[in-house]
Formats: C-alpha cells, structure tokens, sequence
C-alpha cells in the first residue's frame, strides 16, 4: 500500500454532542484539503451506525456528505467496528465507505500497524461480550432489516442504556492484564504499533521499540492520531496542529 498520511479518530460518537457532526464534517474536509489520503474511525464514530440506510440519523448524513466529497478527492474512509457499530457490510453502508470491519492494519515507513477498537479485550465482561454476539449475529441482522426503524432506534438505545453501568465499569477501570496479553500477542505476530479505542482515556505500554495505546476519545478531547508517510505518529487538533495540552506550562 502507497505510505500515505493517515488520521485516526478514536469515539466520536458524533450525535451526542452539540454540533458534532458539524466539527466532524469540518474535520474530514480539512484532513482532505492537507494531503489525508485515509480517515480511519477506530470505533463508535457515531452514537450508533448500523448498516441499513433507514436507520442513519441527521447527524450521520451530515458527516456522510464529507465523506463523499473526501472520497471524490481520493480519500479512503475506513470505519473499524466498535461497540456501536453494526452490519459494516451491508449494502447501503458499503457503499459510503472503502473498508469496514474488526481489525485493520496497514504498514508504513517500516513500521506494521494494527487498530482494534478494544470493547472485546476484556475477557471478564461478560454480559458485554454476549451483547456483542447477540446484537452482531445473524438473525440479529435479518431482524434489523425487518423491523421499522423507530423500534430499531429504540431497541438499540435502551439496550445501550441497560449496558452503560457495566460498560463504563470497564472503560474507566481498564483491565490491564487482558491489555498487555493483547499487546504481546500482537507484538509476537509482527505488529509494531496496537492502537485501541473504548476506553476514552489514553493508556499505554512500551517493550523495546514496540508500542501499545489506547487512544483517547474525539468525543471529550477533540484529539487524533496523524501518521505520517515515514510511519511515525503525532496527535493533532482539529486543525491537523500539533496537539498541545493546556494544562501543561
């Protein structure tokens, strides 16, 4: 694959905050005007994202319509499926991006990345992980193709609501163990870099030149990963700057 640069937006979950899909939208034409050649969703970009087009929200349109127009410029969208995300390989959806699935890698300036959402590293949740397979299995989908969209919506978001105790005990508690065990797997199958996201707030772990991160969520930090051509890595702002925390002196 041509070493391009590459942004990386870890849960956005556009559609929850005040003009989001705004930024978001402003972000995509931004990363496309400064050379991007790929924007690569590391999971939950949207509040939900379901495959078939009667269940896309205002919000998701609005950054649909950015997308279109990167990818007329010849930008890749790349949606890695996180939590909230359903049926990537539906029709409709497929048609409104270039790859969708669990686990995507590319390798660039020598070094082999692998991104992976993260909601299904820890082993112990187990109510989760069953969701997961539930809401993600076959007749999950034909059911999802059937039923009117304001059950669907509806379904989904108490569904959502039922889960958010259990997950946010196991985002904000990272299971550090099922992390590492992740990342030495990893590093044994050749991977340099293991980005994750779900778990909102950054973490990482470093063995020799090899390198574990979750990234910290767009949605509370308004942050991504650019990858440059020779393979290193920054976080940038929305503005494709250097981000820089305010906190620090």
């Amino acid at each position: 694959m041509t070493p391009v640069k590459r942004l990386i937006i870890a849960d956005s979950h556009v559609g929850q905050g005040t003009d989001d899909a705004g930024a978001m939208s402003l972000l995509v034409r931004r990363a496309a005007g400064d050379g991007v050649g790929e924007i690569i969703y590391l999971g939950d970009a949207f509040q939900y994202l379901i495959g078939m087009s009667k269940f896309w929200t205002t919000s998701l349109r609005e950054v649909m319509d950015a997308w279109r127009e990167a990818r007329a410029s010849g930008v890749r969208i790349v949606v890695v499926e996180g939590n909230r995300d359903f049926f990537l390989d539906e029709e409709e959806i497929a048609r409104e991006i270039d790859w969708g699935g669990r686990r995507y890698e590319f390798s660039q300036g020598g070094v082999r990345y692998r991104l992976d959402h993260g909601d299904l590293v820890n082993r112990r949740d187990f109510q989760y992980r069953f969701w997961s397979w539930f809401s993600k299995c076959g007749p999950a989908r034909l059911w999802a193709r059937w039923l009117p969209k304001s059950m669907a919506v509806a379904i989904v978001r108490r569904m959502e609501a039922h889960l958010a105790t259990t997950n946010k005990k196991f985002r904000y508690i990272k299971p550090i163990s099922d992390l590492k065990r992740a990342a030495e797997r990893a590093w044994i199958e050749g991977v340099n870099v293991l980005f994750w996201g779900h778990f909102h707030s950054t973490w990482e772990w470093k063995r020799d030149n090899r390198l574990a991160l979750i990234i910290p969520a767009w949605l509370e930090t308004r942050r991504s990963v650019l990858v440059d051509p020779d393979g290193s890595w920054t976080y940038v702002d929305d503005k494709l700057t250097l981000w820089r925390d305010e906190t620090e002196p």
